[in-house]
């Protein structure tokens, strides 16, 4: 899968699994616009995979708007996308606040369509045949107790994925999405770490293990790359079957 002379824009870089799809796109030949909200971090980053000739770091908060549309003007001519970045403000839906369900969908689905609709128009524009992979989750698929913004939010992604494969297909812009399960990135080992609270996830996953970073960013590379230029508006689960038994695990005791 080489992306040499590739410009690839991939949000959430800072860390996890954002990070990691940055690393394997340039070991693959891609230059990366690597956007995040830690600065230090993404300065790390940059130096990590070979300095400015490799990878170029916006700084910026994806719940502002007006922040989402200068990235994607500073981030110019790019040839894929991957809206990675997003958050889970976790609450029980009867003490779910209104600011917590705005921030949600602000990051997990306004700012992805907003990215998304600037950048394929500046494809259309260079004639440019790119990829649009979003990141959702399992989440979108089931309902989870304390989730509730969370789930909407990856659900409205979901959709929001299959209207862009439909409308944008005729361009040769191919957009599809990956729904991980729970991935070990540094803030996912410190919300699963209690194997109380692990084990029933664990339970309902057939291969008995979360997600490695590495796990989803192998399959975002495939849809990125000509190797899937027949896949357009899947959502493809990495999640080691948990969706294939519904998600069928033992509800919160009330």
């Amino acid at each position: 899968m080489s992306f040499s002379g590739r410009r690839i824009l991939v949000t959430g870089a800072s860390t996890g699994i954002g990070a990691v799809i940055a690393q394997l796109l340039v070991a693959e030949g891609a230059f990366v616009v690597a956007c995040g909200t830690n600065g230090q971090r993404l300065t790390e980053l940059v130096e990590a995979l070979g300095g400015v000739k490799h990878c170029l770091a916006l700084q910026g908060d994806l719940s502002d708007p007006e922040q989402v549309l200068a990235i994607s003007r500073a981030a110019g001519d790019v040839d894929g996308l991957v809206n990675n970045a997003g958050i889970a403000l976790n609450q029980p839906f009867l003490e779910a606040t209104l600011e917590s369900w705005n921030k949600t969908f602000a990051v997990n689905a306004t700012a992805p369509f907003l990215l998304s609709q600037h950048i394929a128009r500046n494809m259309i524009q260079r004639g440019t045949k790119g990829s649009i992979v979003n990141v959702s989750s399992q989440a979108s698929q089931v309902g989870l107790c304390d989730h509730t913004s969370y789930c909407a939010s990856k659900g409205a992604l979901d959709q929001l994925t299959r209207c862009m494969a439909l409308e944008l297909g005729c361009h040769g812009i191919r957009v599809n999405c990956v729904l991980p399960t729970v991935v070990l990135t540094e803030m996912g080992s410190r919300a699963w770490s209690s194997p109380e609270k692990a084990k029933p996830m664990l339970d309902a996953i057939p291969l008995h293990r979360f997600a490695s970073s590495e796990d989803v960013a192998e399959v975002v590379l495939f849809l990125l790359s000509e190797k899937s230029s027949m896949v357009n508006g899947t959502m493809v689960p990495i999640d080691g079957g948990f969706l294939a038994t519904r998600g069928n695990i033992p509800q919160k005791k009330q």
